[in-house]
């Protein structure tokens, strides 16, 4: 059985910059159903990760994503902190539009974990 993420991942990296173009595909087919499943936002993160370059309107979209899941419950966990640490510093580095989710993601929580404050204070403040 053919692995459908490593295909779509290949055809998507193919010229290593994820266009406006593919993103509205990406867009449309991961929503297709009006929901996005871990293993689709895993996709995404991996997706985004991999990625040399991409559109801003792509990273928009991951961190659209990554927020609903995060905050399904409204807290941000010492595990989502933790899975949130390796998402920002996949690339080793912390850009301004990830120190900007961070923020919107400590303002949007009802409630978060000491951990997460951590995370905010070391790579948002």
């Amino acid at each position: 059985m053919a692995d459908w993420k490593k295909l779509a991942k290949d055809l998507i990296l193919a010229d290593g910059y994820i266009e406006e173009k593919e993103t509205e595909i990406i867009r449309k087919e991961l929503l297709a159903d009006g929901v996005i499943n871990k293993s689709e936002a895993e996709f995404l993160v991996d997706l985004r990760n991999s990625a040399p370059r991409a559109v801003a309107k792509f990273h928009a979209f991951v961190f659209e994503v990554v927020k609903k899941a995060i905050l399904a419950d409204g807290d941000i966990s010492a595990t989502e902190a933790a899975w949130l640490q390796k998402f920002i510093f996949a690339d080793g580095k912390v850009d301004d539009a990830e120190k900007a989710f961070l923020k919107d993601l400590k303002a949007s929580a009802k409630k978060t974990s000491p951990e997460f404050d951590a995370l905010v204070t070391k790579y948002a403040s």
